[in-house]
């Protein structure tokens, strides 16, 4: 017979409750402040386990060779679950605003040199989504933000050792939805169909007429309240480089040449999943995409709020890690975007009645993979 279980006993409430001290053994000697902005990191980390626990099982999802249909609405659920989990630690930052600078600063010191920044679980995400070591931004006079990661005296850290096996830990999400984008059927084409590139051509060909008629439309409304001749050029100009740029993007004239041919596909694939989204097999895919874009709207957002209640508490100064504070987190939010192409795709887009016909509308009933 199972013994009865206690609600404190399942949850842990008293181990939990007893680690808000900090450097000391209690929380008892401790100013209602410092134990405020340990118990939000605590519960911030908490809501990073969850999300890492979210982020893997997503990717293990999508790294299959074939992902069944059915399994989509899970992943959608798991992305979403995932943004809602960086709202709810954004939404600490206004409880962490009711400290003033004076009542934070008396106990900083406390915390130098150690930095936000060596939050391992966070440097996992970062990782598993896909954010490239190029894109990194230098945190201070430490030469990889794995040096970050070890202990004061430069050895191994529970923190170093945890990142370094996320970092073998492949593919990346990014990785897992682009070699999924890839499989895609478009115009009921797939990689391994023999026509396969000239079906993705002539869609994007279709695709780039139907976005220049639409781009076309809305210059000559523009145009139409335009003031002066330099206005008229102006718009011209925009207008051109707007159907200029779809077609550069779709054709993925930016890549070396030996990967132009696999981009362009995964961005018609995009392209083709968004424009079409009310065919079976599409609809899921679809929500899949806009997951994505939730996700890493909440990861932007919850580094621009960090900042801002960053620079309401203690302004521009220096970070404890020796960081440049408010810059750096500005910085890491404009900088650290992973899914450019999902973003970029939202320029291209058209109504639903400009849109090229759908050739084989029977490849994409349920029951065909990808």
């Amino acid at each position: 017979m199972r013994k009865a279980t206690n609600y404190w006993d399942y949850i842990k409430v008293e181990e939990i409750t007893s680690l808000q001290g900090g450097l000391v053994a209690t929380d008892a000697g401790l100013a209602n402040d410092e134990v405020m902005f340990i118990t939000i990191h605590q519960i911030d980390e908490l809501w990073l386990k969850l999300a890492l626990r979210e982020l893997v099982s997503v990717r293990d999802l999508f790294k299959q060779e074939r992902v069944p249909e059915q399994s989509l609405a899970s992943a959608v659920r798991g992305l979403r679950r995932m943004a809602l989990l960086f709202g709810l630690i954004a939404d600490h930052f206004p409880l962490m605003e009711t400290m003033t600078t004076r009542d934070y600063l008396a106990f900083r010191d406390k915390l130098s040199p150690a930095s936000g920044f060596q939050s391992a679980q966070l440097r996992e995400i970062e990782i598993l989504m896909g954010l490239a070591d190029e894109q990194r931004i230098p945190l201070g006079h430490e030469g990889t933000y794995m040096r970050a990661l070890k202990s004061a005296d430069g050895t191994e850290s529970a923190a170093s050792r945890r990142v370094a096996r996320r970092r073998e830990d492949l593919p990346t999400l990014k990785d897992a939805i682009v070699a999924w984008l890839h499989r895609t059927p478009i115009q009921g084409s797939t990689p391994s169909d023999a026509d396969d590139a000239e079906v993705v051509r002539r869609f994007v060909d279709a695709y780039c007429g139907a976005q220049a008629r639409e781009v076309d439309e809305a210059m000559k409304l523009a145009v139409h309240d335009a003031l002066t001749e330099r206005d008229v050029e102006r718009l011209g100009e925009r207008y051109t480089k707007e159907k200029i740029g779809a077609r550069a993007f779709l054709e993925a004239s930016d890549q070396p040449e030996e990967e132009r041919a696999r981009v362009s596909r995964v961005r018609a694939a995009l392209v083709f999943i968004e424009s079409y989204r009310e065919l079976p097999l599409l609809a899921f895919p679809r929500e899949v995409i806009d997951g994505i874009v939730a996700l890493e709207q909440a990861f932007v957002i919850f580094r621009q709020r960090h900042a801002r209640m960053v620079e309401r508490v203690i302004g521009r100064r220096v970070g404890t890690g020796g960081s440049a504070g408010v810059d750096y987190l500005d910085q890491t939010a404009l900088r650290y975007r992973i899914f450019h192409d999902v973003w970029a795709t939202r320029t291209l887009l058209i109504r639903e009645s400009a849109l090229p016909p759908v050739e084989k509308p029977e490849a994409y009933t349920l029951g065909v993979g990808q």
